[in-house]
């Protein structure tokens, strides 16, 4: 008898056991099947203005400077200026040793002074040895000769005084003039240097003269956003040394040629100059200052226009946004990262989302332009709407055509209140 009530005990508590495990097996293949229900924030669609911008770093530079080397070497006897003191042009900069370069002057004056002589008397044997050739008192021999000497002694002569004429060229390079009005912005060497100076070659630097009165600001811009940068452009520049202020500039010059960073490596980025003059006048820049301009490209006035984010793309093909829906989760810069390489690599169309009766709706549109917040919408959507605005990872990536949503707007409010 006792060995049939625990057998009994043990069916019961088995029986329970795989009871619990049925019910927790249907609990988990229901809920499986559960419909998701994603919670969205949405943005009524507004009229705004848009201006499109190209944000680019560089430097401050003099739009007109000049660099000074010299052509002569030697040693530097005079320095009247230092760095920061403002020059007229024809003002001495610096003064070269001269010695050698006078008594250069000095040999070749005496060697053009001994062609002349020498030129002269074959001149006149030239002449003399014509009047005898004509009256038949010489040969044609002779006559050849005569005429050979004075065309050498002429040659002498021309190239004695050519290098006359570079020798005194070498005497004047060694006084050097301010070649415009500025300020010596730059000076490297110091009086009693030798410097070294070549006609073929780039001598020593010695110093730069600059006009500070005209700055400008140079920035790398890349190849994808050079595209939209015009002449006459408008810009925005924020110099690090003055954070409180946008000073005001226009584009005047793009590079045709392109720069390469990297190249032949992952890390080859290439850009192009562009050149924006600074037309404030009242505020005291530096050449080599850090600074960040923002090009204005294009302004649209009271367009259609949604969050920036709001816009996103999906695959003509649904299957493959499927697959991409049901990959691991991954943060809102990875499904960035996915969104620009779809947009290469498949054929896709730009949708927004809106929300009705807590169902989500795809809707085709097109993008215009785009400021650091909003994009301009050309066609597909209207006013009256109101659209999905975040998670960014819910737009890019769990959105679908009639899936559930819940508006969470009060989250949206939360961070915008911390923002400020």
């Amino acid at each position: 008898m006792a060995n049939n009530k625990k057998s009994k005990k043990k069916i019961i508590i088995f029986s329970i056991i795989g009871g619990v495990i049925i019910i927790l097996t249907l609990v988990v293949i229901l809920g499986s099947k559960r419909e998701p229900v994603y919670t969205v924030q949405t943005e009524k669609v507004q009229m705004r203005n848009i201006t499109q911008v190209v944000t680019a770093t560089g430097k401050i530079y003099p739009e007109v400077q000049v660099v000074i080397t010299p052509e002569v070497s030697g040693e530097i006897i005079a320095l009247p200026v230092r760095e920061g003191n403002k020059v007229k042009k024809g003002d001495l900069l610096l003064k070269i040793k001269p010695d050698i370069y006078l008594a250069l002057r000095d040999r070749t004056t005496a060697e053009l002074t001994s062609a002349r002589a020498n030129l002269a008397r074959s001149a006149s044997e030239y002449k003399r040895g014509t009047e005898l050739f004509s009256k038949g008192l010489i040969s044609n021999a002779d006559l050849e000769q005569v005429n050979t000497t004075y065309e050498m002694a002429k040659a002498n002569y021309d190239q004695a005084e050519a290098v006359l004429k570079q020798s005194n060229e070498n005497l004047a390079k060694t006084t050097i003039y301010s070649p415009m009005d500025g300020t010596v912005s730059q000076l490297k060497v110091e009086l009693g240097e030798r410097v070294l100076g070549t006609s073929q070659f780039q001598g020593t630097t010695v110093m730069t003269v600059a006009d500070l009165s005209r700055m400008e600001a140079r920035v790398d811009v890349g190849e994808n956003d050079i595209i939209l940068i015009s002449v006459g452009d408008t810009a925005r520049i924020e110099v690090d040394a003055f954070q409180d202020r946008k000073l005001n500039g226009v584009v005047y010059e793009i590079g045709n040629s392109a720069k390469t960073k990297g190249f032949g490596t992952q890390e080859e980025v290439t850009n192009f100059e562009v050149k924006i003059r600074i037309l404030d006048k009242d505020v005291t820049l530096r050449p080599g200052m850090s600074m960040t301009a923002t090009i204005e490209t294009e302004t649209r006035n009271n367009v259609i226009a949604v969050p920036i984010q709001s816009v996103t793309t999906r695959s003509s093909d649904k299957s493959k946004d499927k697959e991409k829906k049901e990959s691991p989760d991954e943060s809102d810069e990875m499904a960035a990262s996915d969104s620009r390489i779809k947009q290469k690599t498949e054929k896709v169309r730009e949708v927004v989302f809106v929300v009705e009766n807590n169902v989500a709706k795809a809707i085709d549109v097109k993008r215009g332009i785009s400021d650091d917040s909003y994009t301009e919408v050309t066609s597909g959507l209207d006013e009256k709407k109101e659209v999905v605005s975040g998670s960014y990872k819910a737009i890019n990536r769990e959105l679908e055509d009639g899936v559930k949503v819940k508006v969470d707007n009060v989250k949206k409010k939360t961070k915008g209140t911390e923002s400020k």
